[in-house]
């Protein structure tokens, strides 16, 4: 005696006849016609429960894909989703998707003949197209992978970005599609070869040592780009099945080499006696004075000071700190550079006096980055305060990693204070006290009435 499919719960579609698990299921009455039915069953082969509930996931996905596919009218949407029907019905009928030329060359006559006698017993048209490699790889060109990049395949990662992180973010995206189009053509993602990933290399080359008298770029930009596309050809053909596509990335090995630029940095002395002392930094308006302060003692960039919010500035524990931390609120998300950004800074000197002043902090400078880039840049150049024209806001990042360095503060600690990475095992305020005695020893001394 069978059990009829259930339509909802754990057991949809599922039929228990002979001892045996079937997927069950009805199409659509607005498919009549276009999908063989009314009815779908399928035999999942097997009498456990669990193996039947896996099996019925992939088909359930695989049909849900391929009848959207026929209710939307975009050719680039059916074709996507009917190369991921087919994807996840041959893994269901225990064969890797393979187009039918690659299964002849790559494959050969044994693994031919295997899946034609596989079909043999399949009565489904979807699945003998899906076993045999019957559905072309879909004509996406690369302004269409672009977007499902953005909108499906890193949707949720974005969703953990301020809104400002996510402009900035799809800046340096689409200015590498942008670029690769102007140079290449919004060709078919699957038609992109090597030749295609070396002229843009050469691109970008040119533009390093220009002979029209332009202004030469440099290699870090070419490499964005360059490693952006890659991203891009890589994460658009793994998110549609095509693993072989994904392993043999037409832009690996094609960075340029970057020429390696000392960082500016400024000194102790010159610190004290231009920003930790009554004079020029008064003349930087209150919030963004607070917070290039608080860089100079805690190392962090000027963006993660300026984005803290009161749970991120701990006051009221034994060692004061801010703790540099994505965060999740989808009122207020905002998400890290990098997993080891992540990190406790304890408050020393002047930092600490500045989260005193602001222990809410910073509402004017909060999401505005390139706000409080340019505000600090064209005070720093109205004051003549740069050494070098090299000489920038986050050369107090980098004068707080040299003093560490003159101090001869233990690598594992400098990299942890400024957010690199490090296998450091301890926590909570035994990793605060360690990380303190390193501040502590590289301390500068500051005048109150400035902050």
């Amino acid at each position: 005696m069978g059990r009829k499919a259930d339509i909802q719960g754990p057991d949809r579609h599922l039929t228990l006849r002979g001892g045996r698990y079937y997927y069950q299921r009805r199409v659509p009455t607005h498919l009549t016609g276009i999908v063989p039915g009314p009815l779908i069953k399928r035999s999942l082969k097997t009498s456990d429960l669990t193996l039947a509930r896996m099996k019925r996931d992939v088909l359930e996905a695989a049909d849900n894909d391929l009848w959207s596919s026929l209710t939307v009218n975009s050719e680039v949407a059916t074709a996507r989703r009917r190369y991921s029907s087919a994807v996840k019905r041959a893994e269901a009928l225990g064969f890797q998707y393979r187009s039918a030329l690659d299964i002849i060359q790559s494959g050969g006559l044994v693994e031919a003949l295997t899946r034609i006698e596989a079909v043999e017993k399949i009565k489904t048209p979807q699945d003998v197209e899906a076993v045999l490699g019957l559905v072309e790889t879909p004509k996406v060109k690369v302004s269409d992978a672009h977007d499902i990049y953005k909108n499906e395949i890193v949707a949720d990662q974005l969703l953990r970005k301020s809104p400002r992180q996510r402009r900035d973010w799809a800046k340096v995206k689409d200015r590498a599609v942008e670029t690769f189009k102007a140079v290449i053509g919004d060709i078919p993602m699957d038609e992109i070869t090597r030749e295609h990933g070396i002229r843009f290399r050469k691109h970008w080359l040119s533009r390093m040592k220009p002979t029209d008298g332009s202004k030469p770029v440099g290699g870090s930009l070419a490499n964005r780009d360059i490693g952006n596309m890659r991203t891009l050809y890589r994460e658009y053909f793994s998110y549609i099945g095509d693993d072989e596509r994904a392993n043999n990335n037409p832009f690996d090995g094609l960075s340029v080499k970057e020429k390696k630029k000392k960082r500016a940095a400024f000194t102790a002395e010159f610190m004290q006696a231009n920003f930790l002392s009554p004079g020029p930094i008064t003349k930087l308006n209150p919030e963004a004075r607070a917070i290039f302060l608080a860089t100079i003692e805690t190392g962090a960039r000027p963006s993660e000071i300026a984005n803290l919010t009161k749970n991120q500035i701990i006051l009221n524990h034994k060692i004061p700190h801010i703790k540099v931390e994505p965060r999740d609120d989808p009122d207020d998300p905002r998400d890290v550079k990098t997993e080891t950004s992540i990190r406790d800074v304890p408050l020393v000197g002047v930092a600490l006096k500045v989260f005193e002043k602001y222990p809410n902090g910073f509402p004017r400078y909060k999401d505005r980055g390139d706000a409080l880039s340019a505000c600090i840049m064209k005070w720093l150049r109205k004051n003549n305060l740069q050494p070098t024209p090299d000489h920038k806001a986050y050369s107090a990042r980098h004068a707080f990693e040299t003093r560490m360095r003159a101090a001869e503060i233990e690598d594992d600690k400098r990299r942890k204070l400024m957010g690199h990475a490090v296998d450091r095992p301890e926590y909570g305020d035994v990793l605060l006290e360690w990380l303190l005695t390193g501040l502590k020893a590289i301390e500068l001394p500051f005048d109150p009435s400035i902050v």
